[in-house]
């Protein structure tokens, strides 16, 4: 089983479906009021951890991913139908980053975990929402938010029950091998696996999953060689088979292949000398491992660490290894608690009122962009083309008292205006004519 550990993707939620502008229309009623439905919301997009993938190759081509859209209201009070959420399933072990600053998001660790990863917009209002007193016939429906987009990273750390490491061409693709039904890639030359392999070790009441993880070498805690794509799949395993290679017939040199693989542990997470491991001693099937096995065997028990000799090239050792590996995992219960489902935090803040004031920058050139996050949060709802749309968005800028603002920057007749995504040409005629009239009202 090959597979792809990393994958940068981008998500982008359900946009909310707009609302409608309608009115009643039946016999003997020849004047009904509003009754346009409000627009769905938009779905949203969920990872959720499942225990039978154990790749991210499904996202190895497709990088991009979309949630339906919420659809329009209808007359007749009908809301438009809430979009589809999409659901993605990753392997158990899933660590969600930003890409930016490399923060953790989500880890997925147990199978049915699940979070939201990008939330949908909210649908907009009918015009029935705005049917009052004063304003029986509204002619203005709010259209529906965008769906929040957002790039993470997606990292796997291996969940297998047992990671077997040493350094290149060790022989450890072998011992999968010879361990499982996998058939791994091997031959004699360094870095034969580039990613790590996975076998299942079946036993008669259970399965066992072990993962042939990249040769190590010295300097791989600073990524030097594989580095942490090595490093990063040790961490969840919860026994290591260190692999060591006797066919040298040194002995200092077959002990300082151990005492390599400490020290990079060490150096990349001290933790992981904690982890239970058992040395295996491999290739005694050439006269020089054999040569080697006594005097190696006798300092990994003044060590007090459990060590066998095996050949796994020709199955030599292979069933007191696995014997020994079937009482050292244990069981799974570390693993067995009830699954959560949360939220990461919005991309965007959630704003209400004038909590945050105006920012106008000036760029030159009569160009000005306002800046105020629940005012171009807001903008997103305006239906520009209905007339009513045009009042209410001129109501919301007096309400941020904004040509006062422009004028203090020197903003002129014509300048352009930049709120988010809307550009519009600086009219204060039209403002200050306004507000003028609702002065002469209150008198």
């Amino acid at each position: 089983m090959k597979f792809i550990d990393t994958a940068r993707i981008h998500f982008s939620a359900g946009k909310g479906g707009n609302g409608c502008v309608s009115f009643r229309r039946e016999k003997y009623v020849p004047k009904g009021g509003p009754d346009g439905g409000d627009g769905g919301k938009g779905g949203d997009i969920i990872l959720e951890a499942d225990c039978n993938l154990f790749t991210l190759a499904d996202f190895r081509y497709a990088r991009r991913f979309k949630a339906e859209n919420g659809e329009n209201g209808k007359g007749k009070n009908r809301h438009g139908k809430a979009g589809a959420n999409l659901v993605l399933k990753v392997p158990c072990g899933t660590l969600l980053k930003d890409p930016e600053s490399g923060k953790v998001l989500a880890d997925l660790v147990v199978h049915g975990d699940r979070v939201t990863v990008a939330k949908g917009g909210r649908g907009g209002a009918g015009n029935a929402h705005f049917a009052s007193s004063r304003k029986k016939t509204p002619r203005y429906a709010q259209q529906g938010d965008p769906g929040e987009e957002r790039a993470v990273i997606l990292e796997l750390k291996l969940l297998a029950d047992v990671g077997i490491v040493g350094e290149p061409n060790a022989g450890k693709s072998t011992l999968l091998g010879a361990l499982t039904a996998a058939r791994p890639e091997t031959g004699q030359y360094p870095f034969t696996t580039l990613t790590p392999n996975l076998g299942v070790l079946v036993t008669e009441d259970r399965k066992i999953i072990l993962a042939d993880i990249p040769g190590l070498i010295e300097g791989a805690h600073a990524n030097k060689g594989l580095g942490h794509a090595f490093l990063r799949h040790v961490e969840r395993t919860r026994l290591l088979v260190h692999v060591l290679d006797l066919s040298s017939g040194d002995f200092h040199a077959i002990i300082r292949q151990w005492e390599t693989l400490r020290d990079e542990f060490y150096r990349y997470n001290p933790e992981l000398l904690g982890v239970p491991c058992i040395v295996v001693g491999n290739k005694v099937d050439l006269h020089p491992g054999k040569e080697m096995l006594r005097e190696v065997t006798i300092f990994f028990v003044e060590k007090h660490v459990d060590f066998l000799a095996v050949s796994a090239l020709y199955g030599d050792g292979i069933e007191a290894l696995i014997e020994k590996i079937c009482q050292n995992v244990g069981s799974r219960e570390v693993l067995e608690r009830r699954p959560i489902d949360f939220e990461i935090e919005p991309g965007e803040i959630e704003l209400s009122g004038k909590a945050y004031p105006l920012e106008i920058e000036d760029t030159g050139d009569g160009v000005f962009i306002v800046r105020q996050p629940f005012l171009e949060k807001m903008l997103h709802r305006y239906n520009f083309e209905q007339e009513e749309a045009l009042r209410r968005f001129h109501k919301l800028l007096r309400r941020y008292r904004l040509e006062e603002a422009l004028a203090e920057k020197g903003a002129e007749e014509g300048d352009t205006i930049i709120i988010g995504e809307v550009e519009f040409s600086y009219l204060p005629e039209m403002t200050t004519d306004a507000n003028e009239r609702k002065g002469a009202r209150k008198r």
